[in-house]
This record gives structure tokens, sequence and C-alpha cells, in this order.
């Protein structure tokens, strides 16, 4: 469910990571005695729980106030847990200025909660974080990087003292957060090529990804993610597969299993599976099921159990 990155060596000692599994986030913990401690993303709601049992270890804030909430992007794995932590420590929320009307509106579709099958407590924003933008969190300074592609609202935080990335799911060791295929959004996919490239205008050392442990061969993760956004460009229904694949294995995450019989009606309903179908692979619901089980099986995401799907 969590662990401490095993790349403390590499940070500075006021920025601590906890390391979270694919349903939640990680939480990128600032700690600065002077202007408060802030904490980046904060997972998914079902983990809000240990979250805020995290956020209490001396690891973290050791029992101390909390001064602010950052979100990197409003999907529900990296804001899901923003109203139980605002609840507890009565501290601001600030938001990817593009996001906040997003939020305002509480716009689930865009928010891709109920269109994707994820879910999330409403709360509202305090304070907007501005592309370009400069702040000083944990005694450091963060620059506000726009990074559209996954999230077409998000931003990374770059510190460029120690050349350390805050990605968010703009840039995992292996990929990034799953984009919308052309037929869905047109400029998808080439804002997550123009992030790449503004990414590889800096000069990182370490990053820090939403998803994953604390990684040091940027050039080689950024190669790979080229790599991925040129293969999904030749080919839009391996995005389109791919999306959905991601989509499924996370609302697998969250339900813990899910009746093989009751898939194709759950592909029919859920609108991110019922509308990238439509759109791309204008596959019958039961022939969407049987390539999403068999290609999930293949990549040993899933497996099926007793007549049930079931997360790996």
């Amino acid at each position: 469910m969590y662990k401490m990155t095993a790349m403390r060596s590499l940070l500075p000692p006021q920025l601590r990571v906890l390391v979270r599994d694919w349903l939640s986030g990680n939480n990128v913990v600032l700690r600065s005695r002077r202007d408060g401690h802030v904490v980046v993303d904060s997972g998914y709601v079902k983990h809000a729980a240990l979250t805020l049992e995290l956020l209490e270890s001396d690891y973290a804030l050791a029992g101390e106030p909390l001064a602010k909430v950052v979100n990197t992007h409003c999907h529900s794995d990296h804001m899901g847990g923003n109203a139980a932590i605002k609840e507890k420590y009565a501290c601001p929320i600030a938001l990817p200025e593009d996001e906040a009307p997003i939020v305002a509106q509480w716009d689930t579709k865009a928010l891709l909660l109920d269109y994707a099958d994820q879910t999330a407590p409403r709360f509202a924003a305090d304070e907007l974080l501005r592309r370009d933008d400069v702040h000083v969190w944990g005694d450091l300074e963060w620059h506000v990087i726009a990074a559209p592609g996954h999230d077409m609202r998000a931003v990374v935080f770059y510190n460029p003292e120690y050349r350390i990335l805050i990605s968010g799911d703009a840039l995992w060791e292996n990929g990034y957060g799953f984009v919308m295929p052309p037929a869905i959004d047109p400029v998808a996919l080439a804002a997550t090529r123009a992030t790449l490239v503004a990414l590889a205008e800096l000069d990182i050392r370490v990053v820090v990804p939403g998803h994953g442990d604390v990684f040091t061969d940027v050039e080689p993760a950024l190669a790979r993610a080229f790599a991925r956004t040129e293969s999904f460009a030749e080919v839009p229904e391996r995005l389109a597969r791919h999306a959905l694949k991601v989509a499924l294995t996370f609302s697998l995450l969250n339900r813990e299993r899910m009746p093989l019989s009751d898939l194709p009606a759950y592909v029919s309903r859920i609108g991110l599976f019922r509308d990238i179908n439509a759109c791309c692979l204008q596959l019958s619901p039961v022939g969407l099921a049987e390539m999403l089980v068999r290609e999930l099986e293949r990549a040993g995401a899933v497996k099926q159990e007793d007549g049930w799907l079931r997360p790996c």
C-alpha cells in the first residue's frame, strides 16, 4: 500500500516521498518550520484514512500542523484525499489555475469521476497555481510548469537548486498517465509530446513521479516516453486500447473484483468505455470485454478466478 522512497539519499532532508500503489498517487511532503509544511497530492478516497495515518508519521508531518495541500492535477488518485486532509488540518488547497473552475463546477466528466467509474469527495480550491509562478515550499523554490497531456490542465513542479522534478503523471520511469485518443481529444497527444519536449529542456537530476519510486535515469525515461508517444501517434487504435486497459485496471484496483459476466454491460454503461469504443474501436460490448481481458491477462495485469476478474 505504501513505502518510504528507497532513494532518500538523493533528496534534500525536508523533502519526503511516500510511495503509494497504483490506486493512490504518491504523496510528497515538503517540510518547513518557518513557512509550514506542504503536501503535494493526496491519493484516492478509498485510501484516505491511510493517507491521514501516513501524514501523521514521523517521516512525514510527525504530528505537526499542515499549511497547505497542493495538487499536480485533479484526477481521483491525486486529489481523492483532499477533503479528508482539509477537514483534519483546516488548511487551504491549491490547484492548477485551469483545474479550479472544473472543480468549482464539479464537472464529473472532465474530472474523470463517474464518467470513468471513479469517485472523489467534493472540495473547493482556496488558491491557484499559475504557470510560470514560483512558490517556496519546504524552504525550496518550485517553478510551476504547465504539463498538459494526460490531464490537459496539469502542472509539474521543478526545483532548479537540486534539479528535482515533481512530475505527477506527466512522466514516470516507464511512460506517463494514459492520454485520450485523438477521436476524443484531438490535441491531447500533441500536448503530451510538447510537455515531454519541455521537460527534456530542463536540467533534471531526480524525478519524483506520481506513481512508482523516485528515479534518476531521466534521459532513458524520456526516451521511453517519446517512443510511446510516437507509437500511439502511428496507431491511434493502440492509444484507445491502452486508455481503456488502464481505466479498467484502475477500476479493478478500487473494486477489487468484478464478475466476468458483468463486463459487457459495464463497458456499455461507463461513459469513457462507451465513447472510446464508439469513436475508435467499434467493437460489440462482448468483443470489447473479451479484448480487454485478453490483453490485460497477457500483460499480467489481471487474472480470472472462479468467474471473477481481479487485478494482479
